[in-house]
């Protein structure tokens, strides 16, 4: 009976320690099988934007493509939340145009954004957002957990389109008890990866509060009607469920969503299988920024580095062809992209030109490059001829005015698009335009070739057309689907201000002194109406302290500097100081007048300004003029010599800058001299106008 009993033993003990062994070697296998689980990265879209992200530190794969500028960027190094998560990544070089995987860290909001063209993507400028990130490699820092399935904002997840999908929590019963003011909500989301290793915080009002954690807050909002429940649907099924608003979490009157009890503890193994993470967030709380601007888009000012009034003259004649016509079309819609159109950078306009020239709409009909991408699509062709050069008149004549937003303060640009060759002549038109301080570029599309050269109307149209010939405003491009290689080269050259030469017109890019006789001989009354003159003259110019700039010396045997350029920085404040100059009496140097004002006025003379000379004088100077004339000329001053009464004639033409002709007149009497100033102006802007153009 005893050997019974110990057999039976044995064997139980033996039975037992094979049991333990198999389970051993059972938890061995299952723990390697749990080493070997991969890290699953979420797939997003290219238009996916991170403040729909809530997660604050994520891995993510970006497809391919994301360098399309429909994928909106803001910002350079460190970009605002509503900015494209893939299209920052390729603007700032983690990532080329083929995809990949990188690594998203949020931070906080700021003010000024600034945008930049970087490896294929046009950033653009923001004021402020309340929220920023920035991208790196997808190297995971030792001791970061990383999300497998993202937690989106929007009911509207594009997760589901690139195959991810993301499952809620679903809400035991809420205790009755009434949440205490500083307790904590907890919406439990956790992933299947995460189960294992992941220990839940205990909840605190400090680890909570918006100011001390990372973690974004809540963006639920409070439902009409329904506060009782909180929706758990998925964003996978709820495109199934008309009407269904899933994703949102509802408040109930409290605002409590789930409130944990004091002490309790919370089951992982009751949590399903995939479920986004832990957030701490207080009863009822919603950030009023949160409430005003999670929908609202952000509204640029536009890029002021590129301040410029532009006009796009598109080609609408039947020779283009519907296909061509939508290729030039999108490229518009591009440019006005790249533009980052706004109050306070660029502003653009179009007009199609076929027979006749016709404003799609003006420079101030669309303030930013989404509302101008929406109008361009909307542009229908005209078919006709291609008039170019009719079209250009009417832009010089229409396009630019005050009415139409031009901004005065901003240079006008006309860009021509032409498909071949225009079938009028633009030479008249584009010297016009010139004049008026319009910047002319040309793009040519398959222009003519050789045996075809006959047929134009106008031979090297280009060269007669564009602001200058040395090739920076011309493009020629060989095929309509090669269009597109232009964009950037254009949009830098239309923002470089500084070398928009026809900016400068002979009425705003001058430094003007008055050198004016105040002698005894000229008496009160008559020095009145030189003064009329002079202010006459002064009307007819754009002055301030970056356009024209005006000054003025009264001379007797002595010389006094009324004002000098710098001054006055407006044309009010220069004609009311022509009135106050007072009437000094005395002999006549006109000589040592010259060297005096060489000295006191174009001394001070901006290099880029043209300077000008206007001498008024009534007699025959007591000091020789030849050399302080000669001084003058040696000095690129352009002096204007107006004599009155008992002036000497050749005198005048010694002052005035060669040939003498256009630049020395005799007025017999001071009444008679306001009948000189057309044609001072004519003859100033002539010689401007005349100036090489390469």
């Amino acid at each position: 009976m005893g050997t019974l009993v110990l057999t039976m033993k044995a064997s139980i003990i033996e039975m037992f320690l094979v049991l333990l062994v198999t389970g051993i070697h059972s938890n061995k296998e299952v723990t390697k099988k749990i080493k070997r689980l991969k890290f699953n990265v979420p797939q997003i879209n290219c238009d996916v934007k991170a403040g729909k992200i809530i997660n604050p530190e994520f891995i993510v794969k970006c497809p391919a493509g994301c360098q399309d500028p429909k994928y909106h960027v803001y910002g350079t190094d460190v970009y605002a939340s509503y900015s494209s998560v893939c299209g920052a990544a390729v603007h700032s070089g983690v990532l080329d145009n083929s995809g990949g995987k990188i690594l998203v860290r949020k931070v906080a909001g700021q003010s000024g954004y600034t945008g930049s063209y970087s490896n294929g993507v046009q950033s653009l400028s923001l004021p402020r957002w309340r929220e920023s990130f920035i991208v790196s490699e997808s190297k995971p820092q030792k001791g970061v957990t990383y999300p497998s399935a993202l937690t989106y904002s929007s009911p509207k997840s594009p997760a589901a389109k690139a195959g991810e999908t993301t499952k809620a929590y679903h809400r035991p019963p809420v205790p009755e008890s009434t949440p205490q003011p500083g307790s904590v909500t907890q919406v439990l989301v956790v992933t299947a990866a995460e189960a294992a290793h992941t220990t839940l915080p205990k909840p605190s009002p400090s680890t909570a509060s918006p100011t001390s954690s990372p973690r974004p807050q809540p963006v639920g909002h409070r439902s009409r009607g329904e506060t009782d429940l909180w929706s758990t649907t998925t964003y996978t099924s709820s495109q199934n469920r008309p009407g269904a608003n899933p994703g949102i979490p509802r408040q109930d009157a409290s605002g409590a969503a789930f409130q944990k009890p004091v002490g309790a503890d919370v089951s992982l193994g009751k949590l399903p299988a995939a479920s986004p993470k832990v957030l701490l967030l207080f009863p009822g709380f919603v950030p009023k920024e949160e409430l005003s601007t999670q929908s609202l888009e952000p509204v640029s000012l536009g890029d002021p580095n590129c301040k410029v009034d532009l006009s796009f003259l598109i080609d609408g004649s039947s020779s283009i062809g519907k296909r061509r016509f939508r290729i030039q079309k999108q490229f518009l819609a591009d440019v006005a992209q790249a533009l980052d159109i706004g109050p306070a950078g660029p502003l653009m306009g179009i007009v199609q030109y076929g027979d006749n020239p016709a404003t799609q709409f003006n420079l101030k009909t669309h303030m930013n490059s989404h509302d101008l991408k929406t109008a361009i699509e909307k542009i229908t062709q005209k078919g006709g001829l291609s008039n170019a050069g009719r079209a250009i008149s009417f832009v010089t004549k229409n396009f630019f005015s005050k009415a139409n937003g031009n901004r005065g303060t901003a240079p006008n640009v006309a860009v021509v698009m032409v498909d071949g060759w225009p079938t009028d002549k633009v030479e008249e038109a584009s010297r016009l335009a010139r004049e008026s301080g319009i910047n002319i570029f040309f793009i040519t599309i398959e222009g003519a070739v050789e045996n075809e050269k006959q047929h134009m109307p106008e031979p090297n149209f280009v060269n007669k057309a564009v602001c200058r010939t040395n090739g920076f405003y011309a493009f020629h491009v060989q095929s309509w689907f090669g269009l597109h290689k232009t964009l950037q080269p254009l949009v830098k050259r239309v923002c470089d201000t500084e070398r928009l030469a026809c900016s400068k017109t002979c009425l705003n890019s001058a430094d003007i002194g008055f050198v004016i006789d105040g002698s005894s001989s000229v008496g009160t009354g008559n020095f009145r109406t030189v003064l009329q003159f002079v202010a006459n003259l002064s009307r007819e110019f754009e002055i301030s302290d970056t356009d024209t700039r005006v000054g003025a010396v009264q001379y007797t045997y002595e010389q006094r500097l009324e004002f000098g350029l710098d001054r006055y920085s407006s044309k009010a404040d220069v004609l009311n100081a022509i009135k106050r100059v007072g009437y000094w009496s005395g002999g006549t140097s006109t000589g040592a007048a010259i060297n005096y004002a060489l000295e006191q006025l174009f001394k001070k003379s901006k290099p880029n300004k043209r300077k000008l000379m206007i001498l008024v004088t009534d007699g025959r100077s007591y000091d020789d003029v030849r050399i302080p004339a000669l001084a003058a000329h040696l000095k690129g001053v352009i002096t204007y010599a107006i004599g009155v009464a008992w002036a000497a004639q050749e005198e005048l033409e010694v002052i005035a800058t060669h040939p003498a002709r256009d630049h020395s007149f005799f007025v017999d009497e001071f009444d008679n001299l306001y009948q000189y100033v057309p044609r001072i102006i004519q003859n100033i802007c002539t010689e401007f106008n005349s100036q090489p153009r390469n």
